[in-house]
């Protein structure tokens, strides 16, 4: 009987435990804990294991769904039994950690699969917006704008948001790691991104030891101008992307799911579905990877690719702390 595990007991760790239940009714699921402390068994689950344990099961593949600081050293522990890994984002807490990981699968020639868990991709708008740039229906893209803003004590109200990872440094918290979503896609859409310009503010309303705002000014190799704003702090959540062309414009809402094309002519609407079940796209994402274990899959964001976004935080990082000692 095939056996499948997840390294974390969180929210996230558990989403990933109920789509696996759902994928694979009959499979045997082990859940570990990444503290060692959380022995609270989550439903459907045959138990909470160590990695040792689950290593020994022979899983078919790993999702690992702990806190960013502890994503490396779980994922190098799975593969070094070359048993497929699946790591949610971010791929690590700062980009020497993710480079650590990069350099040991290059090292030790790991050659199963591992993947990072960049969920934005597998919504049925993103492909939308990806089918329709590969058009050139715009033309020469001059300007990107990207936001999200989502009011952090509303995200799991089931907990005291200060204990949660979002809040917290040590665990890779704050606004550009928890929200890193929108430089992936970004990347993914455009190409590489140059980091021109970085503003991380902590507000104050929450008490942190993070940033819960932060404003870049990107760039591409192609003269695209991105800006891109991430925050902690409104209270209606907004997501969403504009891209402005030589022919047009696309506005992509996150939210909303819809994606609308506006040219001289008038409007398009491309893609629109307000009511669709924001699950579906982890599902998307897990049977991409499944199909991943047999053959190459191009659609998951790679270790490579998700150390060069690490790259672009630390970046932006490094940049505001240098320009607050000016």
């Amino acid at each position: 009987m095939a056996v499948y595990g997840v390294i974390g007991l969180g929210s996230i760790a558990r989403r990933h435990l109920g789509n696996l239940r759902h994928m694979h009714p009959e499979g045997v699921l082990y859940a570990v804990s990444a503290s060692g402390i959380n022995k609270d068994i989550p439903a459907n689950v045959s138990g909470v294991v160590s990695i040792e344990q689950l290593i020994s099961f022979n899983p078919e593949y790993v999702i690992v769904a702990s806190p960013a600081s502890f994503h490396v050293n779980a994922a190098q522990t799975i593969l070094a039994h070359q048993i497929p890994v699946l790591i949610e984002k971010p791929l690590a807490h700062d980009a020497v950690s993710g480079a650590l990981l990069q350099r040991y699968c290059y090292e030790h020639k790991i050659n199963t699969t591992v993947a990072v868990g960049y969920c934005l991709r597998f919504m049925q708008s993103s492909r939308v917006v990806q089918e329709f740039l590969a058009t050139n229906t715009l033309g020469k893209i001059y300007n990107v704008s990207s936001i999200v803003g989502q009011y952090l004590p509303s995200w799991r109200p089931e907990k005291d948001f200060k204990n949660t990872v979002s809040a917290q440094k040590k665990l890779g918290g704050g606004a550009l790691l928890e929200l890193s979503h929108e430089l992936d896609y970004l990347q993914w859409l455009f190409g590489d991104l140059t980091l021109q310009h970085s503003s991380l503010r902590n507000s104050l309303e929450f008490d942190l030891d993070v940033e819960d705002m932060a404003d870049l000014t990107l760039s591409t190799s192609t003269g695209i101008h991105i800006n891109v704003h991430l925050d902690f702090v409104q209270k209606t959540s907004q997501r969403k992307c504009q891209i402005i062309g030589k022919n047009g414009r696309v506005d992509w809402d996150l939210i909303a799911n819809s994606v609308t094309y506006y040219n001289a002519e008038g409007q398009e609407i491309l893609y629109s579905e307000p009511k669709y079940d924001k699950n579906n796209m982890y599902i998307r994402m897990l049977q991409e990877f499944e199909c991943c274990l047999h053959k190459k899959g191009i659609n998951l964001a790679s270790i490579d690719s998700s150390v060069k976004i690490l790259e672009l935080i630390d970046a932006a990082k490094q940049q505001n702390e240098r320009r607050s000692f000016n």
